[in-house]
């Protein structure tokens, strides 16, 4: 089975979009149009194929690090200025686990860098990867400008703007492709009505297998980034879907389920990093609007999944995660006729992984103070009662650092 790596590439990168808008204020397809704006340049440079996947992954995660730097300034209360070199060495390190048969060194790292040297780390024109030039021009030019709302008739004058930025803001070669292919026709092509179908057009079509390892690299990353969403779920997706992997081989999955069952454990909370940090903190009971805001989370999984060619089952399995066998829960009600061994796999998973973590309104717990309440779950039909008293034995031995699928 094949998998369209950069059509989900594509749906975690707007999940995390999701995240820059709520706290920077960032605008709608940011990421896409840096990816498109990376990839037109790098067609026009005559770049091949594997390094213009390599260049507009980049694109699109560059800013992969955001939830993870918010938290660490929440947490330390360093200044921005330190912060942003963290964000860009932590996005870099999370690129770094990723599989590209092209060079990545230093793409995110860099891309917040200026050919005068006035970017956070002082490096200057061919001091810093060619690719990361690209990325930076592409992101700085739309933060500016928002290209998605610029009309024909002001495009002039915007790339004259740009034109008297060559050497200082942005590289020269950089910015002279940029000026080449910024024409009528792609900023039209840029607009939000537009923006997907232009992305799918120029940004190249990636195919793996559901069990490449590339795959499993990206999910792991996706659930990293979601898991920094919270400083009480830190661990959460990383650790139900290292759980998935341990469970697969007891229940002795294949290796395309176990990769499948990894994969859409990894993802389960993609939606969750639409959801406020203050709702999935808060240590009071929630507001019916509260809660209804936080059901909406599976739903959001859904959206963004959906569309990627091969992935129905990891979709359908992801989305599942909240509902209950009795029809009680969410995101669409959903009974026992309806949710396979996986989805009840999964949702009993992440209710354990839930009871184990602190949380604002419970402390940290032990697998035996977990157990019970699964079982009282089980009896009152809500979750399946075989697979709860698989994780009495199977799960009594698991500690966090015991699985590492990669």
């Amino acid at each position: 089975m094949k998998i369209r790596m950069d059509q989900l590439i594509q749906a975690i990168a707007v999940a995390l979009e999701t995240v820059e808008r709520n706290l920077l204020g960032a605008s709608n397809n940011h990421g896409k149009r840096i990816a498109v704006l990376c990839a037109l340049m790098c067609k026009k440079l005559g770049l091949g194929t594997d390094d213009i996947k390599a260049v507009t992954t980049c694109a699109l995660f560059h800013d992969n690090a955001l939830t993870e730097y918010i938290l660490s300034e929440r947490e330390s209360g360093e200044i921005k200025e330190i912060n942003l070199k963290l964000h860009c060495i932590y996005g870099q390190r999370n690129i770094d686990t990723l599989l590209f048969s092209s060079d990545v060194k230093g793409l995110v790292h860099y891309h917040h860098e200026q050919a005068d040297g006035g970017g956070p780390f002082g490096k200057k024109e061919g001091e810093f990867p060619f690719g990361a030039e690209l990325i930076a021009i592409a992101d700085m030019v739309d933060v500016k400008y928002h290209l998605q709302n610029v009309t024909v008739d002001k495009l002039p004058s915007i790339c004259d703007e740009i034109a008297g930025q060559r050497g200082k803001c942005y590289t020269k070669t950089a910015t002279d492709t940029l000026l080449a292919i910024l024409d009528n026709d792609t900023l039209l092509s840029l607009r939000d009505e537009k923006i997907e179908e232009t992305a799918a057009d120029i940004i190249p079509a990636w195919e793996v297998d559901i069990e490449d390892e590339a795959l499993i690299h990206i999910a792991t990353l996706a659930a990293k980034i979601i898991d920094y969403a919270s400083v009480f779920t830190r661990k959460h997706s990383v650790q139900i879907a290292n759980m998935i992997w341990y469970l697969g081989k007891y229940y002795d999955f294949g290796a395309n389920l176990r990769a499948k069952a990894y994969l859409a454990a990894a993802l389960h909370d993609l939606g969750k990093l639409d959801i406020p940090t203050e709702i999935l903190e808060k240590p009071g009971k929630l507001t019916d609007d509260e809660f209804t805001t936080i059901k909406s989370h599976a739903s959001g999984t859904n959206e963004l999944l959906k569309g990627i060619t091969g992935f129905e089952d990891v979709c359908n399995w992801a989305s599942n995660h909240h509902e209950k066998l009795d029809g009680t829960g969410y995101g669409t009600g959903k009974d026992k006729n309806e949710l396979d061994f996986v989805s009840r796999l999964i949702a009993c998973t992440d209710i354990y992984q839930a009871i184990r973590e602190e949380r604002p309104y419970h402390p940290a717990r032990s697998h035996e103070e977990a157990m019970p309440i699964l079982r009282d779950m089980a009896g009152k039909g809500l979750i399946d009662e075989k697979i709860v008293k698989d994780f009495e034995t199977v799960l009594a031995g698991y500690s966090d650092n015991q699985v590492k699928p990669q």
